[in-house]
């Protein structure tokens, strides 16, 4: 609640169009940032997942927190993650700054990713090391493809939508990871490190998120008017790449207007 009273305050704040920042360089700066840290955290994560997989099995992956207990590697990785989250409110405030609606997708996500990241990390819910690889490896092409953007460089359609489609994968899985979950704490002589508790929380977050999601790609990339808006805006699609909707487009685009890009968890 405060942060989301503190945002829309600030928000407010600011006096009307006339003073917009546009904070090209400090984008490129922050995306970049945030890029190299979530490729390092897939690079530093994935593996541990993969061999847990390769030997131990799907009930392992899922049941048991040793990607914390075990992995010192894996482990570090996950607290960066955790902790990560608290920093990444800054895209809060370039929306504010550059004066692009605040809408509720974009608060929502951040919000009760921070939460819902903060409660597992308490309790060393086993299933989040499959929530956490696939984060980290959405965000190292999602903040790259920002970064790019903020650059004034023009990567193809096909990468937004390719990022958009990876979100929901994303929310998929951890629907069924959590179905999965549900069904190991069922089942007699089975022991598995998730609490009825945050099953249910994580599954709610993710399954709200796949409906948001699934509707941006539809508005997007599928709608009448995204098709219309791509016509329209192709003569001048230079001009539109260098104005300061570039990096912040999924906001633009849930409120009605052409985009080409996606924000993401």
């Amino acid at each position: 609640m405060v942060y989301i009273n503190t945002t829309h305050a600030f928000e407010n704040c600011i006096p009307i169009p006339t003073q917009v920042f546009e904070l090209r360089g400090l984008l490129v700066i922050w995306n970049t940032m945030l890029a190299m840290f979530s490729i390092m955290g897939a690079c530093r994560t994935a593996p541990e997942l993969l061999h847990v997989l390769r030997h131990h099995g799907l009930f392992h992956s899922v049941c048991v927190p040793s990607f914390i207990e075990q992995d010192k590697v894996s482990g570090f990785w996950t607290w960066l993650f955790v902790l990560s989250k608290l920093p990444e409110l800054g895209d809060t405030i370039f929306i504010v700054l550059r004066k692009q609606p605040l809408i509720f997708l974009h608060w929502y996500h951040h919000i009760t990713v921070l939460m819902y990241s903060w409660f597992s990390y308490t309790e060393y819910t086993a299933s989040a090391r499959w929530f956490i690889v696939m984060n980290y490896c959405v965000h190292s092409l999602m903040y790259s493809y920002y970064a790019l953007r903020a650059m004034r460089f023009h990567p193809p359609r096909f990468i937004s939508m390719l990022i958009t489609t990876l979100q929901l994968t994303q929310m998929v899985i951890g629907c069924a990871i959590n179905v999965w979950a549900h069904g190991f704490i069922q089942t007699p002589g089975r022991s598995c490190n998730i609490s009825p508790m945050n099953i249910k929380l994580s599954i709610a977050m993710y399954f709200s998120y796949f409906v948001l999601f699934a509707r941006f790609f539809y508005v997007t990339y599928l709608s009448s008017t995204a098709r219309k808006g791509r016509r329209i805006a192709a003569p001048t699609s230079k001009t539109a790449s260098t104005s300061r909707n570039d990096t912040l487009e999924l906001n633009t685009m849930l409120n009605g207007k052409q985009t080409t890009k996606v924000k993401a968890q």
